[in-house]
């Protein structure tokens, strides 16, 4: 045996050595991905956690549903590079869901963002899109012409649903929308993301729903809207407008209990509690908002948390 076959030999067996290891890794790097950014219900910037929103990555590809307040910042702390973006769903237009829908896709191109985005939402999502490009143009045309970046504005196709229904279906992912309900804003949607090894339902803002249950049976997970209704009055308390604002709350969104009874009437595995109301109620623990939900669901249950990965 000659001196390149030993090398060659030793080589190969380091590789034969190495191959389970390569085949987890492989194995981790295709696995979707689910990863809650922002886990807060309500518009106020706050301490303890970011506005509503998360991040599926797919075939290494980012699908974002919900922009609240500081979506791109929250997408770095979670390690995932700004453009691998793709694809943005909007729930519903409330701005602790879409409040920085325009700037995620803007501080994503300033990144180094150089292909195409699919944005999904109920109407103006177009009229609100063309509004923004408009309103940011001149730092977009000057970043071009001066720094040689590709022209934004080409990168961004909208898609307006005003239906239910499969909204996209590509690379072995499939995006499937339901009604969300959410008065008065109407239509509001909740998302299903099927992939090759999940089924990731988010519920986006809604009162119980049979059309949740219907879209969510046999997910893997249910990111489900949640408020504890005993802490409803200590928010609102502090504002001049309690009762509207107290109405208003309980109108469309669901109680913890009320989740766990969707998520056992849909078949999930895993119930998340997002959107949290209150967001930061410190008398509120874990323990309370798990024991609420498990009262109707048997399943695993996990209160969320922003950068948590599930």
């Amino acid at each position: 045996m000659n001196h390149r076959d030993r090398i060659g030999r030793r080589h190969a067996a380091k590789l034969i050595a190495a191959a389970p290891w390569l085949i987890r890794r492989a194995a981790a790097q295709s696995r979707t991905r689910l990863i809650l950014l922002g886990t807060g219900g309500g518009p106020r910037p706050r301490k303890a956690n970011s506005a509503s929103a998360q991040v599926i990555v797919a075939n290494g590809e980012a699908y974002v549903v919900g922009c609240g307040d500081g979506v791109a910042r929250q997408l770095v702390l979670a390690g995932i590079p700004l453009p691998t973006l793709r694809h943005v769903f909007i729930t519903h237009h409330h701005s602790d869901h879409n409040a920085d829908y325009g700037n995620l896709i803007w501080l994503a191109w300033t990144a180094g963002l150089r292909t195409r985005v699919d944005t999904w939402g109920p109407p103006p999502l177009k009229t609100m899109t063309d509004h923004f490009l408009a309103m940011n143009e001149y730092d977009i045309s000057t970043r071009i012409a001066d720094e040689g970046r590709v022209p934004l504005v080409p990168l961004i196709t909208v898609h307006e649903l005003s239906k239910p229904g499969v909204v996209l279906q590509q690379d072995g992912v499939t995006v499937t929308a339901a009604l969300a309900r959410h008065p008065p804003v109407v239509p509001s949607f909740a998302y299903r993301l099927d992939t090759s090894d999940r089924s990731i339902v988010i519920s986006g803002d809604t009162a119980p729903s049979d059309e949740i249950i219907s879209l969510a049976r046999g997910a893997d997970v249910l990111v489900h809207d949640a408020l504890y209704p005993a802490g409803v009055d200590r928010l609102v308390g502090a504002v001049p407008n309690a009762a509207t604002l107290k109405q208003s709350i309980l109108s469309h969104h669901t109680a913890a209990a009320d989740a766990g009874r969707v998520a056992s009437a849909a078949g999930v595995k895993t119930l998340v509690l997002s959107h949290l109301v209150p967001p930061d109620d410190q008398a509120i623990t874990d323990q309370m908002w798990i024991s609420a939900a498990r009262a109707h669901f048997r399943g695993r249950i996990v209160v969320g948390k922003d950068l948590l990965e599930i």
